[in-house]
């Protein structure tokens, strides 16, 4: 395998606070790979700095092998990442199919002229676009829901909405930012599935999750950071032994199912 994302000595300060501190990071290319830590550890940092919402203080970002430092996010949604946010952020009161088609017209090459006079070639791509839209509904199993308002989705279904956005435009990488939260046991299975499912049709996972049942059935490797530095990475297996992780994450010993 080799690495779709590689982070090197990665700091980010937030005036005196400094939020991510020389993190080294490689994600290799068809992999899950978690990002775990104690709140404040700085994990959701790096995924804003991988997407481009924050400007690094320094280091180096690379992304398929080319610099991402002060990419703005929808250039690096163009070369291939899509991200999941940890709070919802989908349109309410548009449709379901409506918010994952929405995920995609930001790569369309309709022009303004073109859908103001519905040329051929852009009713040839909105056809396109709810097509895989209606795929990307069926892989998270949402199809049904298509035409139901986004806001009348129990919370754990407008979780998985969210990952079929991200999933409309067949992304090689996708960020997550805890995509359990706020789902019960048997959503989370469910989720665990659909993540398995994804990365076997061809999406490197890089996910931040603080469910670590989750994260130890689910992640092929785990790293871990504490105040804004990375302490430790391996095997589920190795990271549920390491002395510091249980030290400074989980707090004692633990077994996971």
């Amino acid at each position: 395998m080799s690495a779709i994302l590689e982070i090197h000595a990665l700091t980010k300060r937030f005036g005196g606070l400094t939020a991510v501190d020389n993190v080294d990071l490689a994600v290799e290319r068809g992999e899950i790979r978690a990002l775990i830590g104690p709140n404040g550890s700085g994990k959701s940092t790096v995924l804003n700095l991988v997407s481009g919402v924050y400007i690094p203080t320094s280091g180096t970002i690379l992304f398929q092998g080319r610099s991402a430092l002060q990419q703005r996010p929808h250039r690096l949604v163009e070369a291939g990442m899509k991200r999941t946010f940890q709070t919802s952020r989908l349109f309410r009161d548009l449709t379901v199919l409506e918010n994952v088609m929405l995920g995609i017209h930001g790569q369309t090459r309709g022009g303004l002229l073109g859908i103001v006079f519905r040329l051929p070639a852009v009713k040839r791509e909105e056809i396109l676009i709810r097509e895989r839209s209606l795929e990307a509904l069926a892989v998270v199993g949402l199809l049904d829901q298509a035409d139901l308002l986004s806001k009348n989705l129990p919370y754990g279904q407008q979780r998985l909405l969210e990952i079929a956005r991200g999933l409309v435009s067949a992304p090689d990488l996708l960020l997550l930012d805890e995509p359990a939260a706020g789902m019960n046991p048997s959503e989370t299975t469910q989720l665990v599935s659909l993540l398995r499912l994804v990365r076997e049709r061809g999406v490197t996972l890089l996910l931040v999750e603080h469910d670590m049942s989750l994260v130890m059935r689910l992640s092929d490797r785990i790293s871990v950071l504490n105040f804004g530095r990375k302490i430790a990475e391996g095997s589920p297996r190795e990271i549920q032994n390491n002395e510091d992780v249980i030290q400074a994450y989980l707090g004692r010993k633990a077994r996971y199912a």
